[in-house]
C-alpha cells in the first residue's frame, strides 16, 4: 500500500510503498478515502514532538470505509480508560507512536470506529475527529455553556478554534474571536461570530472588553504572555480552557484576578469515547459542516504540509488518499 512516511529524522516525509497493518485482535483494518493534517503532524515531522520513533506513518484524522464497505469515522485517541476526568497512562493518539492513516489502509481499535453522519461528505468527515473532539470536551464539557452567555475564541482559522465556534453557535452562544489576520476575523463574522479583534494591536483586550462587555468563557490554545490579560476580560465566575501551549510559558499571571472573580481554569485535551459520542450527536442534530480550507493529492503531501506551516489556513487541510 501507499503511505505518507517519516522514515528518518534526516530524509523527512516520503511517499514509500509499504506493508498491509497486521490484522489484530478487537482491531479493524479501514480503507481510507480521505486524511486531514493537524499541527501534530507538523510538529513531529520536524523532530518537534516527544516519543518519535521511525519510521513511522502519520496522521490522525481520517474518513473511511470498514470490511463491510460502511462509510465510517475513528476517534483517534485510543484507550482513554475509565476516569472521564483525565486519560489513562495508556492514552495514545493515532499516527504516533503506531502507524497513522496518511495510508491506503490504517488499522484502529474496534471500538474507536463510528458511523459517519450522513450529511457529510469524505472531505468533511476527514475534517472532523480530532479537531471535533478536542472542541466539544473543551467547549461543552469544561465550559458547560449556557445560551446566551459570552465566549472568546483565539487564534480563529485552524481546525479545532472553528469547530468550537460551529458548536458554540449552535449551542446559542454569542462568539467573538482573536488573529494576527484581518481575513480570518472577517470569515470568523461571516460565519456567526460578533466580532474580533486582532491581537497584534497593543490595545487588542480592551478593544475585545468594548466589543463584549466581558466573558463567560475563554478558549485558548496558545498560552504565553497573552494569557495573563485573559482574567481581565473575564466576568465572575467564568470559565477558562486552554488546550495548546504554542506560545510557550505564561507569566505576569495576577492570581488576584483569578480568585477574586472565582474564575476556574482547565486543562483539555482530546476526549474520551463518550465525548466522541457526544460531539458525533450534535454534529447530527445540527447539521454541521467542518470548514476545509483545502483538499490536495496524496502524492502532492508537501505541498499541503507548507500550506500548514505557512499559518494561512482557515479550516482543515485534507489529503486525497483514494
Amino acid at each position: 500500500m501507499r503511505a505518507i512516511q517519516l522514515v528518518s529524522e534526516n530524509e523527512g516525509l516520503q511517499l514509500v510503498d509499504c506493508p498491509m497493518p497486521d490484522q489484530k485482535e478487537l482491531f479493524k483494518i479501514i480503507r481510507v478515502s480521505h486524511a486531514a493534517l493537524n499541527h501534530r503532524d507538523l510538529w513531529i515531522s520536524k523532530g518537534r514532538y516527544a516519543g518519535i520513533k521511525y519510521p513511522v506513518i502519520l496522521g490522525s484524522d481520517l474518513c473511511g470505509y470498514d470490511d463491510e464497505d460502511r462509510r465510517v469515522i475513528v476517534n483517534p485517541g485510543f484507550y482513554w480508560g475509565d476516569d472521564p476526568r483525565v486519560q489513562a497512562k495508556s492514552f495514545q493518539i493515532l499516527g504516533l507512536p503506531e502507524n497513522g492513516c496518511f495510508a491506503e489502509y490504517v488499522s484502529v481499535p474496534e471500538d474507536s470506529i463510528y458511523t459517519a453522519p450522513e450529511h457529510l461528505s469524505n472531505i468533511e468527515l476527514a475534517a472532523l475527529p480530532l479537531a471535533g473532539i478536542t472542541a466539544y470536551r473543551a467547549l461543552v464539557s469544561k465550559c458547560k455553556p449556557q445560551a446566551g452567555e459570552n465566549l472568546l475564541i483565539t487564534g480563529i482559522g485552524g481546525g479545532v478554534a472553528l469547530q468550537i465556534l460551529q458548536l458554540a453557535l449552535a449551542l446559542k452562544l454569542n462568539v467573538y474571536v482573536s488573529s494576527s489576520d484581518d481575513l480570518k476575523i472577517d470569515q470568523a463574522i461571516q460565519i456567526g461570530a460578533l466580532g474580533g479583534v486582532n491581537y497584534t494591536n497593543s490595545e487588542w483586550d480592551s478593544e475585545l472588553m468594548n466589543l463584549s462587555g466581558g466573558f463567560d468563557m475563554i478558549i485558548d490554545s496558545a498560552g504565553g504572555d497573552s494569557f495573563s490579560k485573559f482574567p481581565r476580560l473575564c466576568k465572575p465566575a467564568a470559565r477558562i480552557v486552554l488546550y495548546g501551549g504554542t506560545n510557550g510559558i505564561i507569566s505576569n499571571l495576577s492570581p488576584q484576578q483569578l480568585f477574586w472573580k472565582q474564575i476556574s481554569v482547565f486543562g483539555s485535551t482530546m476526549g474520551s469515547q463518550s465525548e466522541f459520542s457526544g460531539m458525533l450527536s450534535l454534529i447530527n442534530e445540527y447539521k454541521i459542516i467542518p470548514v476545509v480550507d483545502s483538499v490536495y493529492n496524496m502524492a502532492d503531501f508537501n505541498s499541503a504540509f507548507k500550506r500548514m506551516e505557512s499559518k494561512q489556513q482557515f479550516g482543515k487541510i485534507v489529503l486525497n488518499i483514494s
